[in-house]
Order: C-alpha cells, then sequence, then structure tokens
C-alpha cells in the first residue's frame, strides 16, 4: 500500500471511530478533532470526486443544475441561500452570481481544490460540490436538496472530473497582518476620503490607500461616520427587522466568498449561543459568542448616505454586516435607516 493510500485508510478509519463516539459531530469540527484540513477529510469520503480548477466552467455547470443550496461561513456566521445559480461570470480573480436568491461575490485566487461528494455521506445526505482554499478550509459548499433535478450534481462531476488529480496538499494560512499603530495612519487624510465617498464600492480601495484595517478604520473615522456598538446590536437589529417585516441585506464572508441575502426574515430561533434565521429558503447560524463588538456605520454615496450594523469578532475580522435593501441608483430605505438609528440610540 502507497504512502498515501495508507494515510486516507488511515484517516477514515479514525473518522469512523469519531462518527461512532459522537454522530452528531459537524464534518468541519471533525476535521479539527483529528488535526488534518477539511478538505483531507471530505476527499477521504467514499466516492468523493477532484474538480478541475475552472471556476468559469464550475459556476456555469452549477447553472445548469437548478435549484441548490449554497453555503457560506466563517468562524462565527454560517449563511445558507436556497436558489439557482444565475447570471455567473468572472473577470480575472474575481467571479459573480448575481440570481435573486444567491447572490455571491468570489475571490477566486482563493479557490484551490474543488471536491464532489456523492449523496449519503456524512453532511452530504443529496450530494455537494465543495471548493476550500490552499490551507484546506471551505471557503463555499452546494447542497442538492430535494428540490435539485436528480443526479445534477453527478453530472456535473462527471463533466468536470480532474482525471489526474495530485494529493491535496495543504499550507497553513499565513496570520492576519497586525495593523499599524493609530498614530502612523493619515487620520485627516482618511476622513477627508471617507467624507469623499461616492460608492460604497470605493470603501475597500480607500483602506488599501491608506493601508489601515477596517475596524481600525471605524475607530479613527470619527462618530459622525461610525459609532461603536455593544455586540448584542446585531441580535436586536435582526430582531428589528423581522418584527416589522423589513426587507433587509446580510453579508457574510471569508477570503474566498461572501454571500448575500436579500429579504425579510421571519423565523427567528435562538439556541442557546446561537441566534438563528430558519426561514424555508434562508438559513442564517450565528454564534453571538464569537461577536466581540458592533458598528453603526455611515457612508457617503451618489445615492445619499448607506447605513450599516457590521459585527466584528475579537479578532478584528468581520463576521457578517447587515444593510437595508437597496439597489445600485436608489436611495436608502428611510424605515431602515430608522431602524438602525434607533438601534445605535
Amino acid at each position: 500500500m502507497s504512502a498515501t493510500l495508507e494515510h486516507d485508510h488511515d484517516l477514515a478509519t479514525r473518522w469512523a471511530r469519531l462518527r461512532e463516539e459522537e454522530p452528531r459531530l459537524r464534518v468541519r469540527d471533525a476535521a479539527q478533532r483529528l488535526d488534518v484540513s477539511e478538505a483531507e477529510l471530505v476527499a477521504s469520503l467514499p466516492g468523493a470526486t477532484r474538480l478541475r480548477p475552472d471556476w468559469l466552467a464550475l459556476l456555469e455547470a452549477l447553472h445548469e443544475a437548478g435549484e441548490v443550496m449554497a453555503l457560506t461561513r466563517n468562524d462565527h456566521c454560517v449563511h445558507e441561500r436556497h436558489g439557482r445559480y444565475e447570471q455567473v461570470s468572472v473577470s480575472g480573480p474575481m467571479g459573480l452570481v448575481l440570481g435573486e436568491d444567491i447572490d455571491l461575490r468570489l475571490f477566486l485566487r482563493n479557490w484551490v481544490h474543488a471536491l464532489h461528494v456523492p449523496g449519503g455521506n456524512p453532511g452530504s445526505p443529496r450530494g455537494s460540490v465543495q471548493i476550500f482554499d490552499a490551507a484546506g478550509e471551505a471557503v463555499h459548499k452546494v447542497f442538492a436538496t430535494e428540490a435539485t433535478p436528480e443526479g445534477a450534481l453527478d453530472r456535473l462531476a462527471d463533466t468536470l472530473r480532474d482525471e489526474a488529480p495530485a494529493a491535496i496538499r495543504t499550507v497553513p494560512r499565513a496570520p492576519r497582518p497586525t495593523p499599524r499603530p493609530d498614530a502612523e495612519i493619515d487620520t485627516a487624510g482618511l476622513r477627508d476620503a471617507w467624507a469623499g465617498l461616492r460608492d460604497t464600492h470605493d470603501f475597500f480601495p480607500m483602506l488599501r490607500r491608506f493601508d489601515v484595517a477596517r475596524q481600525q478604520a471605524l475607530r479613527l473615522a470619527g462618530p459622525h461616520w461610525a459609532r461603536r456598538l455593544p455586540s448584542s446590536a446585531i441580535e436586536r437589529t435582526l430582531s428589528a427587522a423581522g418584527a416589522g417585516a423589513l426587507p433587509i441585506m446580510i453579508f457574510v464572508g471569508n477570503h474566498g466568498c461572501i454571500q448575500i441575502h436579500t429579504g425579510e426574515v421571519k423565523r427567528l430561533v435562538p439556541m442557546g449561543e446561537w441566534f438563528n434565521v430558519l426561514d424555508p429558503s434562508f438559513n442564517l447560524h450565528l454564534r453571538t459568542t464569537g461577536l466581540a463588538e458592533a458598528w453603526l456605520v455611515r457612508k457617503p454615496t451618489e445615492d445619499g448616505v448607506v447605513t450599516s450594523i457590521e459585527g466584528f469578532d475579537a479578532d478584528g475580522e468581520v463576521v457578517l454586516m447587515v444593510f437595508g435593501k437597496r439597489k445600485p441608483g436608489q436611495a436608502e430605505d428611510m424605515h431602515w435607516r430608522e431602524l438602525a438609528e434607533g438601534i445605535a440610540a
């Protein structure tokens, strides 16, 4: 037996034993317990197939697969949306899915490994396509549902199968850069640039221009543009939007994908440390203990000020962002602005 096969056999054996001991343990958590990457663990599943890293072909194939469930997560929040992959495109390192239901911003430099997992496997009852970064961490997953045509993801795998896959080799993620000291930031220039924003998409280039971390920029911008809130503000925002039947936009992402829900949130279910949205086409699972702080953020645009409530973890990473429902060229919904300002009052 080759070293690779022996490793795979040993991993499969250890995982089978762990599942017997803890049958409800999720794949991501099992990988941590077994001290392997999630990509390696998923690749060890019976029938798992490596796919070619042709991301446009994959997105187009997902469009043909019909209705599915898209999942994007970070350490503290899971975002699940049912729908179709519509209006897919790739331009260099960026990809887009702009359907009414599944709405994604894709950072393809961090898409490295893709796997098809047939139905009947742990964490993949009807089959799935799972994408991982160089460290073997999942950046995006697609699951077949009851509404998915029978065999749709199997046919995708037959078309995109990598006929000569190399063994999955992972490299540790680079540590998060330490923000520069506040004293080294051109705070006056940052505030002027912030006041001169004309589009929300100009915000990230502004951060790069001043070499400032996002959370640091909020702190330095001044209370007119950003105001710190307790972490409970996220839960209160979602609850208020649900109670008022107010359509909102919820952004959850990682360094490979941002997934957006646009619409109302209705069935809100707190369960221990988790705050959940359990609607038919949209689920959100937010670990509230992972939130360290929240911010009310205002950005000027050509359409007027755009307001968001943003949650961060203890490392300064964005957990999720909530906006009012709007399209480019539209002014912000005043009901949303009143809700957000009320949360911050």
